[in-house]
C-alpha cells in the first residue's frame, strides 16, 4: 500500500525542530524526503545530548536523542552548498523535487542561488516554505528567533506559571519546544494546501512561515479574552481562566486534573465528592459564577480531594461520567494502558543502536496509513544513492565530489 504522499519528494535544507518536525510528518505520510547537511557536522541536533541513542551493548552512540525524535524516514545526504559545486548539485535535486523547506535567516540561501526566485526559475511547480523565527518582513525580519525566545514574547510565557503572590510565581515556559512543533505543524498544513493548489493550476508557490506569527495564533481564546476585553489575562497556574473548577487539585497520594466542562459535570462531581449541596449553592449554580467565585469554591474542593487517592478519584469519577485524569510522568505515560493499545511507542532497526525507540505518529488513515520504512538516517548515509539514483552521477563522479569536500 502506497502512502498518501508517496509521489511527492521533498528537499529539506531545514534543521532543528520547526522544519524537521514538518519534513517527518510528511515523510511519514509517504513523501521521500531528502535531508540536506553540512559535511562533517550535519544537523545541530545531532549533537544535542545527552541522551545519546545505544548501542546493543549499551554503549552511547554518536545520534542525540533530539535528533532521533525529528527524523524518521527520511534520507540524509551531505552537501556543501556553500561552493558552486554544491550549489549546483542542490539545483539539480530542486529540479526533481516537489517541495523545499528551510529555516536560514532571511535572504540566507540568495547568495547561493538557492533562494525562491531562483529555485522557482529552474522548477515553476516547486512549493518553497521558508520557516524563520519573525516572518519575511517587518521589523524583526533579521533577527534570530528561537522557541524559547519566542514563547516569552508571544505572551505564551506571561500566562504559565503559578499566579502572582503564589511562592515561585514567574513566568514558565513550556516543558517541549512547543512553538517549534507548533509551526512544524502549520507549515505541514501550508505545504499541504499549496500541493492541493498545485493539483488545479500546475503552479507553486512561496510560504513564508515564523514561530511568532504561529505562536500568537495559539494563544486562542486567551487572546480572544484579550481584545475582546482590553485585559491582559494574567498567570493561574493550572487553573483555566474561563471555566472551573477546571485545575490540578490534591489528592491523598499525589495530584488530580479535574476538567468539568459544564453544570451537569459539576452537579455530578459534587455528589461524588460527597458535597451534593455545591451544585446548588446560588454562588456556584452555573460556570460564569463559578467563575466570579472561584476563590470561595476552589479551597472547599482542595479541603475534599485529599480524602482520597487519585485512583480512587479517577475511578469514580469516571463512572460518574466526570472528566479528570492523573498527572503522569514519561515512565507513566508509556505504560499507560490506553497509551500501549494505541501502539505510540515503537521501535525501528538502526544501523548503531539495532533499535531506535520512537514516539508514532498520531496520524491514522484508513485506506494510506503511516509506515515506519527509515529509522532517522546516519549523517550523509544516503549521499552516494541519491545522487546516483536522481542526478544520474557514477561512482567516481561521486566519489571525485566526495574527495573535494563537496559532499
Amino acid at each position: 500500500m502506497m502512502g498518501a504522499l508517496s509521489h511527492i519528494r521533498v528537499l529539506d535544507l531545514s534543521r532543528v525542530l520547526a522544519g524537521p518536525w514538518a519534513g517527518q510528518i510528511l515523510a511519514d505520510l509517504g513523501a521521500d524526503v531528502i535531508k540536506v547537511e553540512r559535511p562533517g557536522c550535519g544537523d545541530d541536533t545531532r549533537s544535542w545530548g545527552p541522551p545519546f541513542l545505544r548501542d546493543a551493548a549499551g554503549q552511547n552512540t554518536t545520534e542525540a536523542a533530539y535528533y532521533l525524535s525529528a527524523n524518521r524516514n527520511k534520507q540524509s545526504i551531505t552537501i556543501d552548498f556553500t561552493r558552486p559545486e554544491g550549489q549546483k548539485l542542490v539545483r539539480e535535486l530542486a529540479t526533481k523535487s516537489d517541495i523545499v523547506i528551510e529555516n536560514f535567516k532571511v535572504g540566507g540561501l540568495a547568495s547561493y542561488g538557492l533562494d525562491y526566485e531562483s529555485l522557482k526559475a529552474v522548477n515553476p511547480r516547486l512549493i518553497y516554505c521558508s520557516i524563520t523565527g519573525f516572518g519575511q518582513s517587518g521589523p524583526y525580519a533579521t533577527r534570530p528567533g528561537y522557541d524559547f525566545m519566542i514563547q516569552a514574547l508571544g505572551g505564551l510565557m506571561s500566562l504559565s506559571g503559578l499566579s502572582e503572590g503564589e511562592e515561585g510565581a514567574g513566568p514558565v515556559k513550556v516543558g517541549v519546544a512547543l512553538t517549534d512543533i507548533l509551526t512544524g505543524l502549520y507549515s505541514t498544513t501550508a505545504i499541504l494546501a499549496a500541493l492541493a493548489h498545485r493539483d488545479q493550476s500546475n503552479t507553486g508557490q512561496y510560504i513564508d512561515m515564523a514561530l511568532l506569527d504561529v505562536q500568537v495564533a495559539c494563544l486562542a481564546n486567551q487572546a480572544m479574552n484579550y481584545l475582546t476585553t482590553g485585559v491582559a489575562p494574567r498567570r493561574l497556574g493550572n487553573a483555566h481562566p474561563n471555566i472551573v473548577p477546571y485545575q490540578a487539585f490534591p489528592t491523598a497520594d499525589g495530584d488530580l486534573i479535574l476538567t468539568v466542562g459544564n453544570d451537569s459535570q459539576f452537579r455530578r462531581f459534587a455528589e461524588v465528592a460527597g458535597q451534593p449541596q455545591w451544585a446548588d449553592d446560588s454562588r456556584f449554580l452555573t460556570n460564569k459564577l463559578r467563575v466570579a467565585h472561584r476563590a470561595e469554591l476552589i479551597p472547599l474542593i482542595r479541603q475534599a480531594t485529599v480524602f482520597k487517592t487519585t485512583t480512587q478519584w479517577v475511578d469514580e469519577l469516571e463512572a460518574a461520567g466526570v472528566p479528570c485524569g492523573p498527572v503522569n510522568d514519561l515512565a507513566q505515560v508509556f505504560a499507560d494502558p490506553q497509551v500501549m493499545a494505541r501502539g505510540l511507542a515503537i521501535e525501528m532497526p538502526h544501523a548503531l543502536g539495532g533499535r531506535v525507540p520512537q514516539v508514532a505518529s498520531p496520524i491514522r488513515l484508513s485506506e494510506t496509513p503511516v509506515e515506519y520504512r527509515r529509522a532517522p538516517p546516519l549523517l550523509g548515509e544516503h549521499t552516494a544513492q541519491v545522487l546516483q539514483e536522481l542526478l544520474g552521477l557514477e561512482g567516481e563522479a561521486v566519489a571525485l565530489l566526495r574527495k573535494s569536500g563537496v559532499v
